[in-house]
This record gives C-alpha cells, sequence and structure tokens, in this order.
C-alpha cells in the first residue's frame, strides 16, 4: 500500500477534526477545517452528522490515529501486536509505541512543525542519536535517550531559518527536555495517553477493533 500524498488538509475535512498536519497553518484560521467544517466532495454538507455502526466508528478511529503518526497498516498492525502482548495497559502501550518513533520525538521536540516534515529530515539524517546517525523515521527512542541536530548541519537554510521562527516559543511535552540554545533534547520518561493529546475513545476503539 502506497503512502498518501494528497492534500493533507482534505484528510482532517473527512474526519472532522484538526489533525495538525500541515505544520503551522493548522494552528491558523486559514486551515481548511475552519473555513470548511464539513467533509470534501460536493455531497459534503449533507453527509457532516453522517451516523456510524461501533464497527465504523472503530474503524474510523483506527485510520485517523495512523494518519496522525504517517505509519502505513503494516507497521501499524506490527505495534498492535506489542501492544496486545505487553503487560500492562494496552492503550498506554500502543501511544507509547507510536509517541517514541523518531520522527515524531523530532516533531515533539519542535525540530519540525510537522510529522511529514520531521519524516523528511530523519531520513535525510540530520540528527544523532546518543551521538550516532540515524536515518530511520520508525526508530524507537528510550528515556534517557539524546537527540540532537548535527552540529554541521545547523547552517542548513531550514535550521538556520525557518526552525526559528517557531523554535523558541514551542514547548514540548514534559516527557521530554529539550535545551534551546544548544539544539539538544533528551527523553525523560515514557510519553502517557494524556500527554499525547489523544482522544481516550480512540485509543479504545483500536484496541477493541484489533481484539475482536
Amino acid at each position: 500500500m502506497a503512502r498518501y500524498t494528497g492534500p493533507k488538509e482534505k484528510i482532517e475535512r473527512r474526519f472532522g477534526e484538526k489533525l495538525f498536519l500541515k505544520g503551522e497553518r493548522s494552528y491558523s484560521s486559514k486551515a481548511a477545517i475552519v473555513k470548511k467544517p464539513y467533509p470534501p466532495g460536493m455531497h459534503g454538507r449533507k453527509t457532516k452528522n453522517r451516523k456510524f455502526s461501533e464497527y465504523g466508528l472503530q474503524l474510523v478511529s483506527k485510520q485517523k490515529i495512523r494518519t496522525i503518526y504517517r505509519v502505513l497498516e503494516k507497521q501499524f498492525r506490527k505495534y498492535i501486536d506489542q501492544s496486545l502482548k505487553s503487560k500492562g495497559d494496552s492503550g498506554e502501550a500502543l501511544v507509547q509505541n507510536l509517541e517514541r518513533r523518531l520522527d515524531n520525538v523530532v516533531f515533539r521536540m519542535g525540530f519540525s512543525d510537522a510529522r511529514d516534515t520531521a519524516r523528511q529530515l530523519v531520513n535525510h539524517s540530520h540528527f544523532l542519536v546518543n551521538e550516532k546517525p540515524v536515518n530511520i523515521p520508525s526508530f524507537k527512542v528510550k528515556v534517557g535517550d539524546t537527540i540532537k541536530i548535527k552540529p554541521n548541519n545547523l547552517g542548513n537554510r531550514y535550521f538556520s531559518s525557518f526552525l526559528p521562527r517557531f523554535f523558541k516559543k514551542y514547548q514540548p511535552p514534559l516527557w521530554l527536555a529539550v535545551d534551546k540554545e544548544s539544539f539538544i533534547g533528551r527523553v525523560k520518561n515514557l510519553p502517557s495517553l494524556a500527554e499525547s493529546g489523544l482522544d481516550h475513545k480512540d485509543i479504545q476503539a483500536i484496541i477493541e477493533f484489533y481484539s475482536r
């Protein structure tokens, strides 16, 4: 299955809520979901209050969370299987699997304003994890790991011009610590569902969907 490369804001309109796929634009009044708060298509206004079955709602939750983290079905299923086998709460385990992806951590630390951009930056090997270059977006960080921009890449146009526009005022979640002067981040704790900003109902629906 290929990764979706079409208009990202159309996805948000389909789900009926902001998924913050467009970086800075997602936080502004220019966001498509603000201007057109109904599904895309010629019949979008008529389907705004469409009713779903329980299975349909679970499917929507799965697609929504997959879209937020930009993960394909095969990888997502792997995270689900790991979560269901964990000894603790399956929902919390799923959130930890998703949140600890390196591309997501780069986004959460404020080194990028969108996960797609973070994935591209990681793919281009702009970051060091514990002083070693890592270019795998799905790489799972651990508590105590340090993530930083390669020193010789700080002069890159993205890091020298674009990043400063939002980095200084950005506040990372409490499970991460970021030194904004040295551009170094550290994983302090495991992420929690509450800190992820995800809806508990969506996570519960996903666990039920795959537990059938």
